[in-house]
């Protein structure tokens, strides 16, 4: 992963904590529990997904709905 990379992921992951703890109201221990856990940021992660490239809604999009159905599709 380049640094420019690495620095996309991380403002992706601050966004989404921050929406995590808006939309369910958990702290942010919580938030970065899910998150880190979730098949969605693993997609992040993997450069030939290119998920690390979109906006925070559109990828909190993906996280909700792997949340809410167990699937992140």
């Amino acid at each position: 992963m380049n640094k420019e990379m690495q620095y996309q992921v991380e403002c992706l992951a601050s966004d989404l904590t921050e929406m995590l703890m808006s939309e369910y109201n958990w702290d942010m221990l919580k938030a970065l529990d899910v998150l880190y856990g979730s098949e969605t940021f693993a997609k992040v992660n993997a450069p030939e997904c290119g998920l690390y490239y979109q906006g925070a809604v559109y990828v909190f999009s993906f996280l909700k709905n792997e949340i809410e159905t167990g699937k992140i599709g």
